[in-house]
């Protein structure tokens, strides 16, 4: 898991956008509710969109959301919040299990495919935190900086 990122949740800041799509979700219908949210924010600051940091949340939003689909038994909640100068994307799954790091090889030195997504989560975020949730499950929320 990524040790040196964690956070505790932060209550809603005055003027924070939300997109919310509770249920299933695709990592598309993701990507564009991060850019829908991130775009509105820019317009509103009156300050251009950083294209880097624009993609880096499109990535991390894909990233978090394939994983629960692929790992976590499903999407059970996802939320964007722009928060000040930070994009703040989270997603519920039903799996308790925290993310892990999987190696690139097995014992043999054959390599694995996938296994990169939660890696570039935890590169690419400023912070990150893993939640249980009292019904079960976990939500992952991952914090990017937007300027």
């Amino acid at each position: 898991m990524c040790e040196e990122h964690t956070t505790e949740p932060v209550a809603r800041a005055r003027g924070m956008r939300t997109a919310v799509r509770p249920g299933p979700c695709k990592p598309a219908e993701a990507r564009r509710a991060v850019e829908r949210a991130v775009t509105e924010r820019c317009r509103d600051a009156h300050r251009p969109c950083d294209a880097d940091a624009l993609s880096d949340a499109l990535l991390v939003a894909s990233e978090l959301t394939t994983n629960a689909l692929l790992h976590g038994g499903g999407i059970t909640d996802f939320r964007v919040d722009v928060v000040g100068h930070d994009v703040r994307v989270s997603v519920s799954d039903r799996s308790a299990e925290p993310p892990v790091v999987v190696p690139p090889a097995d014992r043999q030195g054959r390599r694995r495919p996938g296994g990169h997504g939660w890696p570039i989560v935890c590169r690419l975020a400023c912070d990150v935190h893993v939640s249980c949730l009292p019904s079960g499950g976990k939500r992952i929320t991952a914090v990017l900086p937007l300027f």
